[in-house]
C-alpha cells in the first residue's frame, strides 16, 4: 500500500516542478501571449494533479471538479485570446 502512494507522490512532485517551470515563464514572459500560454499550462498541470489525487484516494469528486475546472479554464483562455486579439466580446 505504501508503494502505491509513493508512486502518486513522485508524480505529484514532478507535476509541482512542472508548475514551477511554467510559473517562471509567466513571470519572465516577454509578451502577453507568452504569459497566457504559461497560465494555461499551469491550469492543465493542476487539472492533471487533481485527477492523480482523485485516483490516489479513489474519490470521484476530485475528477468531477477537475472536469469543471478544465471547462472554466478553456473558456477563460478563449476570452483572454479574444481580448488580446482586440475583438469585441
Amino acid at each position: 500500500m505504501m508503494e502505491f502512494f509513493n508512486t502518486f507522490l513522485i508524480s505529484l512532485l514532478v507535476l509541482s516542478f512542472c508548475i514551477l517551470m511554467a510559473l517562471i515563464r509567466v513571470i519572465r514572459g516577454p509578451t502577453a501571449p507568452d504569459r497566457v500560454v504559461g497560465i494555461d499550462t499551469v491550469n492543465t498541470i493542476v487539472i492533471s494533479a487533481m485527477v492523480i489525487f482523485g485516483a490516489a484516494f479513489q474519490e470521484v469528486i476530485y475528477i468531477d471538479v477537475a472536469i469543471v475546472y478544465a471547462l472554466l479554464s478553456y473558456i477563460s483562455t478563449l476570452f483572454i485570446a479574444k481580448y488580446l486579439e482586440g475583438g469585441d466580446f
